[in-house]
């Protein structure tokens, strides 16, 4: 099935117009790293400023983005949308284990690409942490013309996709349209058709720095076992500090090609999926919404973006009767829905069934591909610290120490003449700290207590943050000084607040470990 392309044309009479808006504030967002003022958000979108507020309000109040002042903040909630495009197709899921391995073999960055209109959109990224890397994120569009996967893809194009190529290169000579990417050259090869057929004949395809000085990769089709064409593309990534195009090609395509034919037997043998949960309550929080934020909240906004997640795992094909039921909609609203996705490129259709294509990874995703658990708890973090008017803090435990110690990752200070004031990078023995008995799991009915065991007056409460799995990852501390608050008022006042928040941080860090790696810091 066909991505349709963006139309420049008008939208059709029955596209809901403030969904239109709302995505082009969710990718003027991501185009711009995550975060826009409201000024310059009505600059780039074209759109009013009460508009733009209306529209920011709104996806404040889904968990979307963070109002900071004057900034709009995109946030790991928005992750919702691609997970549901990264969950429908599957790939992600079934091959990663293959890409991490390989990646592992050769010391090496490794990807996985799907074609996406004339482009080329990465669904899997295995990246080598290095001075030197690759900096490439889920969901980044490249030209296809300037990568080793985009040859592969073209080979399957028709008529109509080379006319639509060759439309774009004419009207986007330096690539602006791709802001992933460094602005083509006017010395940059124009010889991408003989490079089709050619992976056509080969079966493979380099980048021999057609991206940016420096960079290449060899890459290999992996197939749909029902239909043999491809699925997705794994490349290798290197530099040429470490393997030229050609040293590429002699002694690790052999390795990517055996590692391709793993993962096309995993695709033959893969069970059918399970459907998932779908979106629930959607009429009672919209209406409630609408009641407390009256016109700041733009309500066919919401609904239409929760359309997007009716898709997922065992739903990667819905027919408009499974999308209305999915998300408790209107035939009609989830009808007009569809459409304005169709219209802006996120949905194509075919038999009266929709799919999401690789667009919708568009609408917030690759800034927070590469998000730290770090980042993502500071805000919250001085949010707590803000309501309690005590400093807040998250802390790991340190590999391989013995006797084993913390080190804080996060901190939120409080604005108090006498406080806590322990900065991040900081290591204190974990069997002293509540943070450190948090997570070696020595705390009754889930939080851990320290009283002036490790400063006279310190006094801290502290409860673990859990991965996906269950496993603790990291502790949240309240920390005072004892003459401030009794233990009793630590149970009663602040280990619920701490808590909420411990959940908000594990909501944010499950959402956004779904199909990208979190690391630490």
């Amino acid at each position: 099935m066909t991505a349709p392309s963006p139309s420049s044309s008008p939208p059709p009479a029955e596209a809901v117009t403030p969904l239109v808006r709302g995505v082009a504030v969710l990718t003027a967002l991501t185009e711009a790293g995550g975060t826009l003022s409201a000024s310059a958000l009505e600059r780039s979108t074209g759109l009013a400023r009460s508009t733009v507020d209306r529209i920011t309000a709104t996806l404040a109040r889904m968990g979307y983005v963070r109002l900071t002042g004057r900034d709009a903040v995109l946030t790991p909630r928005v992750m919702e949308l691609g997970n549901a495009y990264l969950s429908a197709l599957r790939l992600p899921s079934l091959l990663d284990g293959e890409a991490d391995a390989l990646a592992d073999e050769l010391d090496e960055s490794v990807s996985l690409a799907v074609g996406d209109r004339d482009g080329i959109r990465f669904i899997h990224q295995a990246t080598r942490r290095r001075a030197m890397s690759v900096s490439f994120r889920i969901g980044d569009l490249l030209p296809a013309e300037r990568t080793a996967p985009g040859p592969l893809f073209a080979a399957e194009w028709t008529d109509a996709d080379w006319s639509a190529w060759h439309t774009r290169r004419a009207a986007d000579p330096t690539d602006a349209g791709f802001p992933a990417v460094p602005p083509r050259t006017p010395t940059a090869p124009t010889d991408f058709e003989s490079r089709a057929a050619q992976a056509r004949r080969n079966g493979w395809s380099l980048d021999d720095q057609l991206i940016e000085p420096g960079l290449v990769a060899v890459s290999a089709p992996v197939r749909t076992p029902s239909s043999a064409r491809i699925a997705c593309v794994a490349s290798v990534v290197s530099h040429t500090s470490r393997h030229t195009a050609a040293d590429l090609r002699e002694t690790l395509l052999p390795r990517l090609r055996t590692t391709v034919a793993a993962m096309e037997t995993r695709l033959r043998e893969a069970a059918p999926p399970e459907p998932g949960p779908t979106p629930t309550g959607l009429a009672i929080w919209t209406t409630a919404s609408k009641h407390e934020l009256g016109r700041d909240f733009v309500e066919s906004l919401a609904r239409g973006l929760t359309v997007l997640t009716a898709f997922g795992e065992g739903r990667s094909s819905l027919t408009l009767t499974d999308v209305a039921k999915a998300t408790g909609l209107a035939r009609a609203t989830a009808r007009r829905a569809l459409i304005t996705y169709e219209h802006l490129g996120l949905v194509a259709a075919q038999d009266r069934r929709f799919t999401l294509t690789p667009r919708v990874l568009s609408l917030g995703y690759p800034p927070l591909s590469r998000t730290t658990l770090a980042h993502l708890a500071t805000p919250h973090l001085r949010t707590l610290a803000d309501r309690l008017h005590e400093p807040t803090a998250l802390a790991v435990l340190v590999p391989g120490t013995d006797p084993a110690e913390i080190q804080y990752l996060a901190v939120a200070a409080a604005t108090r003449v006498l406080t806590v004031d322990i900065t991040v990078g900081t290591r204190l023995p974990a069997n002293r700290t509540a943070l450190g008995r948090a997570l070696l799991n020595t705390a009754p009915h889930g939080y851990a207590l320290a009283d002036e065991e490790l400063e006279s007056g310190l006094r801290s409460i502290a409860v673990p943050v859990r991965d996906r799995t269950g496993r603790p990852v990291a502790a949240l501390n309240v920390a005072t000084h004892a003459a401030r608050r009794t233990l009793d008022n630590f149970l009663t006042e602040v280990l619920p607040h701490l808590r909420t928040t411990a959940d908000h941080i594990q909501s944010d860090l499950h959402l956004a470990s779904r199909f990208t790696h979190v690391p630490l810091a």
